[in-house]
């Protein structure tokens, strides 16, 4: 029956400590078990009622009652204790606060984010492809000869004889011909890549913008007009321009532009080239299976780090790639 009291005393203790969430609760606790007349001292009253054989027994056990209870009551106040005290650490509530460091876009990201607003603003859509090309749709198709230089190691990287890491964004404009038909109006921004010797004026990688357009009687006055409101956007208002006779193998005739020197706010006449242009070359058209008696056509490009260069007055590529917080900052 002792037995059975001790049982029943040490269950109903676990029970009742699991539900103590104050120092003035556990109080009561304690009282209610350990006091003088509590529930444990009632239990060492009756072992004056047992036999001189049992009282060491049960004797034992309830000193390991007593024990038990003692030690969870003395663990959890200290727990309360620690609680109540907080952190040793005091703030002072008047010091200023931090500001946090928010990041911002690459100066090439929002040169790139000018550029596509501007075009989008013109009708122009947004296509992207990928940075390992065929060679059918990086040169053959853009009507570059089989004994072009481009094709040269010096200037291309080759993966195999089939593929090689795109040299220009202009292979996206035979992916977009192959799967619409005109009209077709799209810029195609991305990375290039050529093997080139790294220095101040050239890298191995860096990003371009390609634009296309293609319709019935295109004239190569409209890509003047869309290219001289590009730049009078993009460099102002008073920005004169010009173009002079080039050659591409996918346009013909072909031309580039070049914009007055916004730099030196017009104190010298040096010219700035900024992009290639020209009508595209029907030849072109026969690989995408458009009819060049019906439709014709431009294409332009320009590079994204010389555009951003000219514009801000930065004299060497390399500082694009090197992640100095120094020049990012200023942008």
């Amino acid at each position: 029956m002792l037995d059975d009291k001790i049982k029943k005393i040490t269950g109903e203790f676990h029970r009742e400590i699991l539900k103590i969430n104050d120092i003035k609760k556990l109080e009561n606790l304690r009282i209610k078990y350990l006091s003088r007349n509590g529930l444990i001292s009632s239990l060492f009253n009756e072992l004056k009622n047992l036999s001189k054989e049992e009282k060491p027994e049960f004797g034992k056990l309830l000193n390991n009652l007593r024990n038990m209870v003692t030690n969870q009551l003395t663990s959890t106040r200290q727990k309360f204790e620690s609680a109540s005290q907080g952190p040793t650490e005091k703030i002072d509530l008047s010091l200023p606060g931090f500001a946090g460091s928010i990041g911002s876009k690459h100066i090439l990201t929002q040169t790139l984010d000018e550029i596509k607003s501007i075009f989008k603003g013109m009708g122009f859509s947004v296509f992207e492809g990928p940075e390992l090309e065929s060679d059918y749709n990086n040169f053959e198709a853009l009507n570059f000869a089989p004994d072009h230089p481009a094709r040269d190691m010096q200037d291309t990287f080759f993966i195999n004889k089939d593929f090689v890491l795109r040299t220009h964004t202009s292979p996206v404009q035979i992916r977009v011909m192959n799967s619409k038909k005109p009209p077709v109006r799209a810029i195609m921004p991305g990375r290039v890549y050529r093997n080139e010797a790294v220095s101040s004026r050239s890298y191995c990688m860096f990003h371009q913008v390609e634009g296309l357009y293609v319709d019935t009687d295109v004239t190569f006055a409209e890509l003047k007009g869309t290219l001289v409101s590009f730049a009078k956007q993009f460099y102002g208002e008073d920005t004169k321009y010009r173009f002079r006779p080039s050659f591409f193998p996918f346009t013909e005739p072909s031309a580039e532009m070049d914009v007055t020197c916004y730099l030196c706010n017009g104190k010298q006449t040096g010219w700035l080239e900024v992009l290639g242009c020209g009508m595209v070359d029907p030849n072109v058209f026969g690989f995408v299976g458009y009819d060049s008696e019906k439709f014709t056509g431009y294409a332009f490009g320009m590079g994204i780090e010389r555009i951003a260069m000219l514009k801000y007055g930065i004299t060497d590529i390399r500082v694009f790639f090197d992640n100095d917080f120094r020049f990012l900052k200023q942008f």
